[in-house]
């Protein structure tokens, strides 16, 4: 399968998106190399940011699309849910929460001068259900639906969107509870816990993509892709994949070919190791 360049892409048209999924407050930890056993390391470069694959697919969308993303998540009722909340309405995002009287997810992401990084997550996934008072009825006037996260019956009311999407860690058990088709299950070749076996649902997906890092990856009918190039050197490879299913997303959302959509995803998922963190500085990307 053949990228396309991206001065040759169309403009995306103006598209009513949603975002479905968690959020985790992450601490952003910059180190001369990741930790080994008995060793003292030192950072100079610590920051503090609400990310997870929610988050960020949302926050790419947005950027992509200069418009504001809804996004339905769930958050427990603490100082990170609170501070949560305002930095991604800074980020172009509009919030539908469903509030749990537990702790908001936390994670630890060191990256070492290379771009090389490990995550830790620490508690429990907090998801938006079926069952939340929240205003799951609307989906079926956007363009387009991406989800990370949710049970079920959440995944059964998203699919009123004329396009869903959604990735392997929403749990392939999940997927084949809510009986439904998805147009697209984006997700990592890379990582055990995103793989789907062949032949698993009952209704399979319209496409299965796997990335795979500077590989790039394949669709499982028509083919293998090459990974956008990447001219400058990796400072972060935190978001990439979830970049790459938002740009996946905008575009089959917008009635883009196949080719074109993994296109623009693969620009989104090199764009995203330019910068340290899951956003980078500027709020909107452009293909210049």
């Amino acid at each position: 399968m053949k990228l396309w360049n991206l001065a040759e892409l169309p403009d995306l048209p103006k598209l009513k998106l949603a975002v479905i999924g968690h959020v985790e407050w992450v601490s952003f930890i910059a180190v001369d190399q990741l930790p080994e056993a008995g060793k003292i390391g030192h950072s100079k470069h610590y920051f503090e940011e609400p990310a997870g694959g929610g988050a960020v697919v949302a926050v790419q969308l947005a950027k992509l699309t200069n418009q504001s993303i809804d996004f339905f998540t769930s958050l427990g009722k603490d100082q990170y849910g609170e501070q949560t909340i305002l930095r991604l309405k800074e980020l172009g995002l509009n919030l539908n929460v469903a509030w749990r009287d537990e702790k908001t997810r936390r994670a630890i992401s060191i990256v070492d001068q290379e771009g090389e990084r490990a995550i830790t997550v620490i508690g429990k996934r907090l998801q938006p259900c079926g069952a939340d008072d929240l205003p799951w009825d609307i989906l079926d006037s956007y363009d387009g639906v991406f989800v990370t996260a949710t049970d079920s019956e959440g995944l059964y009311k998203c699919r009123k969107s004329p396009f869903l999407a959604a990735t392997p860690r929403v749990n392939l058990k999940t997927i084949e509870k809510a009986s439904i088709y998805l147009d697209a299950l984006i997700g990592s070749g890379l990582d055990p816990d995103e793989k789907v076996p062949k032949k698993y649902f009952s209704k399979p997906p319209k496409l299965i993509i796997s990335t795979e890092g500077s590989l790039g990856g394949y669709e499982r009918s028509l083919g293998r892709f090459k990974a956008f190039p990447i001219t400058s050197p990796i400072k972060d490879a935190y978001g990439c994949g979830d970049s790459f299913a938002a740009g996946v997303t905008a575009g089959l959302s917008a009635g883009w070919s196949v080719e074109q959509a993994i296109s623009l995803g693969a620009y989104c998922g090199a764009k995203c190791t330019d910068h340290f963190g899951p956003y980078s500085n500027s709020l909107f990307i452009n293909k210049a």
